[in-house]
């Protein structure tokens, strides 16, 4: 199973939103890292057959997804970051319709909804209005919709936006098991959602993919770039504006720890930190600042 990216591009009259990308996927979960504005959506919408690429091609075992048409949507799950409902349908009504749309079977479809209501939370809230729904549980239930037909290809923009830490928690497990045997690629700038599961992470600036590896192999372009500082918290408070600050804390005894980024120390007494994927992100995209990486 590979899903291949291959010099797509996607030119726009005044911007090129995607530069031609080039992505190999296969089984597992893939993370897909970038600012905002980076062209991740343009390039899941274009994966998930939604836009055409101005240049290049996205095949699936070989052949081109338009090519493959509705087989290739049969065994394709998309959750976008905003998906669409008639605001009078209830959770299941919703689930019931995309079921239909997917082309699966009345009895699947009973017993497929029930399985998913209870993995992603939703079994008591079934038959109410989505639009009464508090943010995280619309996100749930779109969740719920990418995974009706068991994907073998599941493409995922933003999937924690509004989900509260226990359920973004739930969810990466879920997705960790789901990726065994299929791919599971994730857009998200929030790093932790994909630090610890992906299987191999793609970083994406300015259209462009800009690197690609497990997160160990990744992080080691900010090794011995990683530095904490122990200080007063006043002392602390006036580097935030000198140096990129990855985060701050405070510790019992009183003293502020300084997580920070540079070449070499900056801060007196300073030592060096294990680079993380959240340090790697920072370095890459500082003018995003700490409030992107949680």
């Amino acid at each position: 199973m590979k899903l291949e990216i291959c010099d797509v591009s996607k030119q726009y009259k005044d911007k090129c939103a995607v530069d031609h990308a080039n992505l190999t996927l296969t089984p597992g979960v893939w993370g897909l890292l970038g600012a905002n504005g980076a062209g991740k959506t343009t390039l899941m919408r274009m994966i998930a057959g939604i836009m055409k690429p101005t240049g290049g091609e996205i095949r699936y075992d070989g052949i081109e997804i338009d090519t493959l048409g509705e087989k290739y949507r049969d065994i394709f799950g998309y959750l976008p970051q905003e998906f669409g409902f008639y605001p009078g349908f209830s959770v299941q009504d919703y689930l019931e319709y995309m079921a239909a749309l997917k082309g699966i079977g009345k009895k699947e479809t009973k017993e497929k909804i029930q399985e998913l209501l209870e993995i992603v939370s939703l079994t008591d809230v079934r038959k109410k209005k989505i639009v009464k729904l508090s943010g995280g549980m619309k996100r749930r239930v779109g969740i719920a919709q990418a995974l009706l037909n068991d994907p073998k290809v599941l493409i995922l923009d933003e999937p924690t936006s509004g989900l509260d830490p226990g359920e973004r928690m739930r969810f990466r497990n879920l997705l960790s098991e789901f990726g065994r045997n299929r791919i599971v690629l994730i857009s998200t700038h929030i790093v932790s959602d994909v630090e610890y599961i992906a299987t191999c992470n793609a970083i994406m600036k300015d259209g462009k993919i800009a690197a690609v590896g497990e997160t160990e192999e990744l992080v080691k372009e900010v090794e011995g770039k990683v530095w904490n500082a122990v200080l007063d918290m006043a002392e602390a408070m006036t580097y935030e504006t000198k140096v990129p600050v990855v985060n701050i804390y405070n510790r019992e005894d009183g003293k502020t720890v300084l997580r920070y980024l540079a070449e070499r120390p900056v801060i007196s007494g300073s030592e060096p930190a294990d680079a993380r994927m959240e340090d790697l992100y920072l370095w890459m995209f500082p003018e995003q600042g700490k409030e992107e990486v949680r």
